[in-house]
């Protein structure tokens, strides 16, 4: 096991994306999907996943069938989990439209308007993710989009399609990796393309999500977990250890580091760290990702608060005495917990947030994924002849300093007409 001080220099390098050596292989497959549809998804499941459908949709059969091997108090705590989410995102809808007279004869205002069809991703292989089901699918349907549908590797975990059952995910298909981007992208025989994609994945599905906006728009990059926690010496090192290990089993490319101004903390979280991964389900994934992890020391929180932005970390924990005050200064962070008692792994499935957050420094600007990423907006502007003279002498004089007469005419023309 590695717990090691690391600098913030080292620490950025670390982290950032490298998505060149991988650009080559997705574009090759993004190519093959384009020119073959259903047949390059269903080759390529056979390639990576070993597994080949007998289709890329999943039917409604073998959908239902997942409740039969899904216990109910499992269906039952996604339910629970469902409520929750929906609930916080809930409180983030716009308006769907306001108006208002912002001055005599000039009214201004927004329509917003859900996206039509959108298509989440879940990742598959190291472990299932029916949380990530319900986060990309929730917001979506709460925006009001109509279709929601789901790309996600073969085999699929039956948690995965019970979780999409719930969260109203209207379409299941069994693909995975940058051809499962590449079809939502362009569409194929079975799959219609949709008009945004969002959901984690590893660095060929973020580099396939980069490479079709041209396409489709996307969420924002979000790959390997990482946790980024200020503690000072009051802060439980048990709790700040198992915080650790929790982000380090998603992935060997995941990354933790705690920023302190105690060096004595750093010591005692090194020692939970080595005390639970001993014991962990998952120590081989665990003891990969401690090596791209470790402790920085700084001389107060104040530094601490400048190298966690710097940092901007998908995942902030703050446990320190006055938490509030210290929130204050913190602008780059994709999730915030705030408290011993705020685990990350309570936002990552039931208190509400949404756990598909910006990864790699992407912080600094991208939020995380909400409901105003499945909507659009459209500004609205009503001007009567009373209006048209407040502004008139404004947009003509604008428009010939900017040499397009014919504009200036537009208004012009409207002032000079008889009422």
């Amino acid at each position: 096991m590695s717990w090691s001080p690391v600098t913030l220099e080292n620490w950025l390098i670390r982290q950032k994306d490298t998505l060149d050596e991988v650009r080559g292989p997705v574009e090759a497959i993004i190519s093959e999907v384009r020119a073959r549809g259903d047949a390059a998804l269903l080759d390529y499941a056979e390639k990576f996943d070993k597994v080949r459908p007998e289709a890329v949709r999943l039917s409604e059969e073998d959908w239902d069938a997942a409740y039969e091997e899904v216990s109910p108090e499992l269906a039952e705590a996604l339910s629970e989990a469902y409520a929750r989410i929906s609930r916080f995102h809930e409180l983030q809808r716009r308006e769907d439209f306001w108006i208002t007279e912002t001055e005599p004869g000039i009214s201004l205002g927004v329509k917003t308007t859900p996206l039509s069809r959108i298509g989440i991703y879940v990742p598959g292989g190291r472990a299932s993710y029916p949380s990530t089901a319900l986060m990309c699918a929730i917001p979506a349907k709460v925006a009001g989009v109509k279709e929601v549908i789901c790309c996600t590797p073969p085999p699929v975990h039956p948690l995965t399609l019970v979780a999409c059952d719930i969260a109203g995910v209207d379409e299941v298909y069994l693909t995975g990796g940058a051809q499962a981007i590449a079809a939502m992208a362009y569409g194929t025989e079975s799959m219609a393309p949709v008009e945004k994609i969002v959901g984690p994945g590893n660095r060929y599905v973020t580099a396939a999500k980069m490479m079709v906006r041209d396409t489709v728009e996307i969420d924002f990059p979000a790959g390997p977990s990482e946790i980024a926690i200020i503690a000072d010496e009051d802060a439980r090192p048990d709790f700040i250890a198992a915080d650790i290990l929790a982000q380090s089993e998603h992935d060997p490319l995941a990354a933790s580091m705690l920023i302190t101004p105690s060096t004595q903390l750093a010591d005692e979280v090194g020692k939970w760290i080595a005390r639970l991964t001993a014991e962990a389900d998952r120590k081989e994934i665990i003891s990969q990702s401690l090596e791209r992890s470790g402790y920085l020391i700084v001389k107060d929180l104040d530094e601490a608060a400048e190298a966690s932005n710097k940092i901007a970390p998908e995942h902030l924990a703050i446990q320190v005495r006055d938490s509030f005050s210290l929130l204050g200064k913190i602008k780059n962070a994709g999730s915030i917990f705030i408290g011993p008692y705020a685990a990350v792994a309570c936002g990552d499935y039931a208190s509400g947030t949404n756990h598909v957050l910006p990864t790699a420094g992407n912080a600094r600007y991208y939020s995380g994924l909400n409901v105003a990423h499945f909507t659009k907006t459209s500004t609205i502007q009503m001007i009567d002849r009373e209006g048209l003279e407040m502004i008139g002498d404004v947009v003509e004089t604008i428009a010939e300093a900017e040499g397009l007469s014919a504009h200036a005419d537009s208004v012009r023309i409207r002032r000079s007409s008889q009422k």
